[in-house]
């Protein structure tokens, strides 16, 4: 089973291959990056899955094309960590869609994940500087 995540570019990350266990240091990274990526977009209005989607497409120039079967398992289990909650209404086009809405939890928890990848990024920055 193949579980698609961000692509970058025109390169589709995989999140489970055979060549990888479930689990893996790299499936939490990119789960939790996921995860920051959605719960900030969140913090501008509730959104269904399809405008979050959209959303981030948007902003990073098409860099990150976020597919269905990763966005959804997100929702599930930010929901199921209290970090969103999700209840349906009527999107503009008149369709039933289910829109997510951040909690003060899921806030205070991007705040962490942002403290936490702005460290990770200066230290790889702090690298690539010095070799």
């Amino acid at each position: 089973m193949i579980a698609r995540c961000p692509t970058y570019s025109n390169h589709t990350l995989d999140t489970m291959t055979p060549a990888r266990k479930s689990g893996s240091a790299q499936d939490e990274l990119l789960k939790g990056t996921l995860d920051m990526l959605v719960l900030r977009s969140l913090t501008l209005q509730p959104m269904h899955g399809y405008a979050i989607v959209r959303h981030i497409e948007r902003l990073s120039g098409g860099v990150f094309n976020i597919e269905h079967g990763s966005l959804y398992p997100a929702l599930e289990r930010l929901q199921k960590n209290g970090l969103v909650v999700g209840k349906w209404g009527e999107s503009p086009t008149g369709r039933r869609a289910r829109y997510y809405t951040i909690t003060a939890a899921g806030r205070r928890t991007l705040g962490e994940k942002v403290s936490a990848f702005d460290r990770v990024l200066a230290a790889i920055d702090g690298v690539m500087k010095g070799a």
